[in-house]
């Protein structure tokens, strides 16, 4: 069997619910879990690293203010309520540029826990995930963000960059050619970049997604809704791929689509 996580990046306050509803319809119709990488409390300010405005906040007016939280957009709330086949991970706190990238513990753990009060303020349990902006952790962010979290999920994962603790426990899993391993009481999951995006070629996207499933045994795959939206106009070809990916992974017999919240260090697809 093949197991699936879709994971859909930087839904925050500002995001529109029709991108969601447009894109991921299909998805419940067909009875597949997608887990919304959230943003708690997005700087609406925030640069991308090429300098410009952050593209997930193509919503914003010149009234906005500087920072959203979740119950700034009730409506939304509401949406995410109303349809469970959503979930919702942690995407950091305010989402501005590397803010894991710290070695301030106390500021980390502060974000942490902030992103956290704000979920259980729109009436979400406290994610089991944990997603950091631009996969960027620091030693500290790291340790910090296992200490509260069942999962990390990374596009990877950098020896520098980890606790020293970790580092027989990561040559190991290297060693051995896995992608996914654990700490503790924490699962580490890496994912194979974002397959599903306008920056790579249309035509092989599927083909892509159904190589990189059936050759491993947990695929996460990543995607962020706005890709579908840019500049707030839907990218009709984009959201087809989307839907042909739907299909593809409810019709195949050795497919699974589960959730992070489904995933404990004995679940199947972990052996």
């Amino acid at each position: 069997m093949h197991y699936v996580i879709l994971r859909d990046d930087d839904t925050n306050a500002l995001t529109p619910l029709e991108c969601l509803e447009e894109i991921y319809r299909p998805f419940h119709n067909l009875g597949l879990p997608v887990t919304l990488a959230t943003i708690p409390k997005v700087r609406t300010d925030t640069l991308s690293t090429d300098g410009s405005l952050e593209r997930y906040l193509f919503a914003k007016r010149r009234d906005t203010p500087q920072a959203l939280g979740l119950l700034d957009n009730g409506r939304l709330i509401r949406y995410l309520h109303q349809n469970p086949g959503y979930h919702v991970a942690q995407h950091g706190y305010h989402h501005s540029l590397f803010e894991f990238d710290s070695g301030r513990r106390h500021d980390i753990g502060h974000r942490l826990d902030s992103g956290a009060e704000e979920f259980a303020a729109a009436g979400f349990q406290a994610p089991d995930t944990f997603v950091a902006p631009y996969d960027r952790f620091s030693r500290t962010s790291l340790s910090e963000a296992a200490k509260r979290f069942k999962v990390i999920s990374a596009g990877w994962y950098e020896l520098r960059r980890l606790p020293l603790a970790w580092w027989g426990r990561y040559l190991w899993k290297r060693w051995r050619g896995r992608p996914h391993w654990r700490i503790g009481g924490t699962i580490l999951l890496s994912h194979p970049g974002c397959l599903i995006s306008y920056k790579r070629p249309y035509g092989r996207i599927l083909d892509s997604v159904k190589e990189c499933v059936e050759s491993q045994r947990l695929t996460v795959i990543v995607m962020h809704w706005w890709e579908c939206f840019r500049e707030g106009s839907a990218d009709g070809a984009l959201l087809g791929i989307v839907h042909a990916v739907a299909e593809w992974l409810a019709n195949h017999p050795q497919v699974r689509v589960i959730s992070f919240n489904g995933l404990t260090p004995g679940h199947p697809a972990l052996k």
